[in-house]
């Protein structure tokens, strides 16, 4: 048994070792066929980058939101780290039965470690097991986050970890019974039981059962090595190794996710300038991702790296309402695509942006067939096409982040539907052509409904007081505390004018001085840029950002300071354009401070100028809009305003704050119908409509536009009472504040000026 144990573990061994080394350069060099980033920005703070690694891994931050599940696979991956010296005692054990490991063995609390690691480790795996069990796609079908999944590589992996943990408590106990331990002893506290079931056997039976127990435990390491060896795109398993990396080099080496700006467009690992771009010099530029090779390194690395887990897909509006969209599955397609297309690439093989064949015929004469077949199927194309990634789940994203948000390796899911999209919008010109009216008339009039910019400022007509128009009222912003940023829903949709009015009534109230751009004000750019028009945010972008900071009187300097005179506070009640002027402008050269109206007005509540007194009595819920919450991390302010109005009763959607649910409006899908299985909107108002709740509140126009839309056609059918409001969060605050208490309250602090919240 002995020589049969070792020659099968030698074997073994020589064979892994070898195929995993050659695996692990072949996922170097795939790697590597990805473009470079802009220098610097995936190695800045290489401490920092290096405290997020292990917050994330040993806190398993984003895992432990899924309570038990997070907690088991805390400690199977814990053991897998930690449990390689029982590999090395094992291999000992095949020559001597009662082998130790030098030093270490037989220091106590080393085995007790080693003990109750591999005790969680199986209890750890089998709670995984459990789990993947009551949750197959053959139960839950689609609602099943494994829908999609490879499950011969999970069962796998995960038969393979219950094996080995297995393995090594049955050797604590041969261990135990061969060196005839006296009673119970903490160093064998797990495996005691064990002990005293092998301490009545031979010792050559003891020895026996030794070799073989070691050999199973060495087999099954290296039949696991040997297979994922040769299954480079097994993203259960080389998770494993390349979570670490992906999570070091993730977007903010603070640990935020890369939600919130979109990434520049870049072209070679550099910023594509689109003012020169077209020149000659740039007739080799990259627009986007035709070929999975357009993407970045990390790009790359972040589709090698998904372990099929499913929480993406779970949490994904576009999968949850019968669309073709999984994240999961998108960034599964692409991996394997790109692992089936790398000997081509590696070969030399691409293509030009005409379609020419970059290598020669000789270059790629031994170049698989199947590789070579790869590489003629088009990245983005239906399944007659043959294609990657079919255009409707391109284009069911709604951005909304909850992929991102979720994904426990830090893959950047928005970042590269982005990509794709830009490429098809800007070379290909496909995309759903109700977007197009959008685009023209974002181009023609600085507004996506196309209307004469005049009409901006309609509604400043229908308030009692004064609205300061920066160039009429007002010579510049240095005369005001901020500029209102009203956005072109706010200013020309008729729901979200109601938010617009009351907001400002609310600053008036307070005493807040502020202003706003009035007709000079364009659309910030949010839905062309998600869309994939980045040339148009551009454009747009760079038009704001220069009428601002000439508003903001840029160069008009404190000779005491050196700095501009008026702070650059700037207020928005819409959350995408609070998003794009915060987070995407300072990549145009625009710097400012910008906060939403939720932010503002709790701290106006905070400092008593605005005091609610008058109850609006009801059961409210509220919806957090995705670019406010997930993107900006903004969820208190709303909710405590909420609190403040007396007679308001709060209840949560099973769906909120991280895990809240989009209303179906982001990503530019505010323009384009929605065509397939159910619409997005209709399934978060039922998700409301399960409350019975009076009022439904929200803080962004968008949200406010497509739950209104839901909300009248469940009327309409008879499935909501007609007293239903759907109101924006400073509707409530002002019905509340706008009646003055009987007995008047003292003024409280009315000189005070309030600093934005951050």
């Amino acid at each position: 048994m002995q020589l049969a144990a070792i020659v099968v573990s030698l074997v073994l061994t020589v064979v892994g070792v070898a195929l995993i080394a050659r695996a692990v350069a072949e996922i170097y060099r795939f790697v590597r066929l990805g473009q470079p980033v802009p220098a610097g920005s995936r190695t800045d703070s290489p401490r920092q980058r290096a405290i997020t690694l292990a917050k994330e891994f040993l806190g398993h931050t984003r895992m432990n939101r899924w309570g038990i599940v997070g907690f088991a696979h805390w400690f199977v991956a814990i053991g897998f780290l930690t449990l390689p010296p029982t590999l090395a005692q094992a291999y000992g054990q095949l020559f001597k039965a009662d082998w130790t490991l030098p030093v270490i063995g037989g220091f106590v609390p080393f085995e007790m470690y080693i003990e109750f690691i591999g005790l969680m480790t199986v209890v750890g795996i089998l709670v995984l097991i459990g789990i993947r069990l009551l949750n197959l796609p053959s139960r839950a079908g689609r609602k099943s986050r494994f829908a999609g999944s490879k499950a011969w590589q999970a069962y796998f992996v995960e038969y393979i970890i219950l094996t080995i943990g297995l393995a090594i408590l049955a050797l604590r106990g041969l261990e135990g019974a061969i060196h005839h331990i006296d009673g119970y002893q903490a160093a064998y506290f797990v495996s005691y039981p064990l002990v005293l079931l092998f301490d009545g056997l031979a010792t050559s039976t003891l020895q026996t059962w030794i070799y073989f127990t070691a050999m199973v435990k060495i087999g099954t390491s290296l039949i696991w090595m040997i297979t994922v060896s040769l299954n480079t795109n097994m993203g259960v398993a080389w998770h494993r190794f390349l979570g670490f990396p992906n999570i070091w080099f993730k977007r903010n080496a603070d640990g935020a996710t890369a939600l919130g700006a979109l990434q520049p467009m870049t072209s070679g690992g550099k910023e594509i300038d689109f003012e020169t771009v077209f020149d000659d010099e740039g007739e080799e530029a990259v627009f986007g991702a035709s070929q999975v090779e357009h993407f970045s390194w990390k790009g790359i690395l972040d589709f090698s790296t998904c372990t099929e887990c499913g929480r993406c897909q779970s949490q994904c509006p576009a999968w949850n309402t019968g669309k073709p969209l999984s994240p999961k599955l998108l960034i599964m397609s692409l991996r394997d695509h790109a692992h089936a297309k790398a000997p081509y690439l590696l070969a030399g093989g691409g293509k030009t942006m005409e379609g020419e064949e970059k290598a020669s015929a000789e270059a790629l004469k031994d170049v698989p067939a199947a590789a070579l077949a790869e590489a003629e199927r088009p990245l983005i194309g239906t399944l007659e096409e043959n294609g990657v990634i079919d255009p409707d789940v391109l284009w069911s994203c709604t951005t909304c982040g909850a992929c991102v948000e979720q994904c426990p390796v830090d893959i950047e899911h928005i970042d590269h539907i982005v990509d794709m999209r830009r490429y098809q919008v800007m070379i290909e010109s496909a995309f759903p052509s109700e977007a197009g009216t959008m685009l023209k008339n974002l181009e023609k009039k600085g507004n996506p409904w196309g209307l004469a910019k005049k009409q901006r400022v309609e509604w400043t007509k229908e308030v009692d007081f004064e609205v300061p128009i920066v160039g009429q009222d007002v010579e510049d912003l240095t005369e005001v505390d901020y500029l209102y940023w009203v956005g072109c829903a706010g200013a020309l949709e008729d729901r979200a004018k109601k938010t617009t009015k009351a907001f400002a009534e609310l600053l008036h109230i307070a005493g807040v001085k502020f202003a706003i751009m009035g007709g000079e004000e364009k659309c910030t750019g949010d839905s062309p840029r998600r869309l994939g028009n980045e040339p148009l945010f551009q454009q747009l972008g760079q038009e704001n950002v220069a009428m601002l900071n000439m508003a903001f009187g840029e160069d008009d300097e404190d000779p005491a300071t050196r700095k501009p005179k008026a702070a650059k506070r700037i207020v928005a009640t819409c959350p995408h354009c609070f998003n794009t002027i915060a987070n995407e402008y300072p990549q145009l050269g625009g710097e400012f401070e910008v906060i939403h109206h939720t932010q503002l007005l709790q701290h106006l509540i905070d400092e008593g100028r605005l005091v609610p007194v008058t109850p609006v009595e009801g059961l409210i819920t509220y919806h957090d809009p995705c670019y406010l919450g997930r993107h900006n991390k903004v969820y208190t302010p709303p909710r405590e305003i909420m609190s403040a109005v007396p007679g308001l009763r709060q209840q949560e959607m099973h769906r909120h704050k991280e895990r809240g649910f989009c209303c179906g409006a982001g990503g530019a899908r505010m323009w384009m119908e929605e065509r397939i299985g159910k619409r997005i909107n209709t399934e978060r108002v039922d998700e409301a409509l399960s409350l019975n709740p009076d009022i439904v509140s929200t803080a962004c126009p968008f949200c406010l536009v497509m739950l209104t839309d839901s909300v009248n056609g469940k009327k309409n059918d008879g499935q909501a009472k007609e007293s239903l409001q759907v109101v924006d969060v400073a509707q409530l605050l002002l019905d509340s504040v706008r009646t003055p208490p009987s007995d008047p309250a003292p003024d409280p602090a009315s000189t005070a000026e309030p600093e934005p919240a951050r």
